[in-house]
């Protein structure tokens, strides 16, 4: 998976120019909670709803709410925007943009190809990401299987006991525990007793089932 199969394409983006009132109008219409910043078509800037936030004239301040506004039709995105932007290219694997994002704490990414944006990464994407590597959506049976330890041809195994039952792997994940793997496998069928049946009659350690 690459960051181009899962990234926002259709933009909506700020000008340097843009009135720090008209920022935060374009958010709320499009539900959305940053900009990237463009002056000529290249990315110089990204103003998201945090640093609006601490744009904001304290509550303690001696403005009134007319002045208060007054600032905000004044400044602009180039006034508070963040310039310093990571940026990732569209053909990373997706891991590597997750890393980049959980690495300097930040909820986004904007995606930038020879220059061009051409797309933006958010932590909204990645749960959209996760959701479909787990084939939350397809309906069928989740199931988990212990490892004890790496087991050469173990998934071919399970594999070759499902298809006992005609029953289909849709998708299959690998998570780490201490010394332990656990293998969650999305099967295309909602007979969860079966499915835990056939896989612990091939002595496979079944720690969960669910359907849906």
């Amino acid at each position: 998976m690459s960051v181009a199969d899962f990234m926002t394409k259709k933009l909506i983006t700020a000008q340097p120019t843009t009135r720090i009132n008209d920022a935060v109008d374009l958010m709320k219409e499009h539900d959305i909670h940053r900009l990237p910043v463009l002056d000529g078509g290249k990315l110089v800037g990204l103003v998201t709803e945090g640093i609006i936030q601490r744009a904001l004239p304290s509550q303690a301040t001696s403005l009134s709410v007319y002045e208060v506004n007054y600032l905000l039709t004044k400044t602009t995105v180039a006034d508070i925007m963040e310039k310093d932007v990571l940026t990732t290219p569209s053909n990373v694997v997706l891991e590597d943009a997750i890393y980049t994002m959980r690495k300097h704490n930040v909820g986004v990414l904007p995606v930038v190809d020879d220059g061009a944006l051409v797309g933006i990464i958010t932590n909204n994407d990645i749960f959209d990401a996760f959701l479909n590597v787990a084939g939350y959506n397809e309906g069928g049976t989740s199931v988990s299987v212990r490892v004890a330890k790496d087991e050469a041809g173990f998934l071919a195994r399970v594999g070759n006991a499902l298809a006992t039952k005609n029953y289909n792997i849709l998708t299959l994940m690998v998570t780490s525990r201490d010394n332990e793997k656990e293998v969650e496998l999305h099967v295309d069928t909602k007979d969860a007793a079966s499915v835990t049946k056939v896989l612990q009659d091939a002595n496979f350690d079944v720690t969960a089932v669910t359907s849906a």
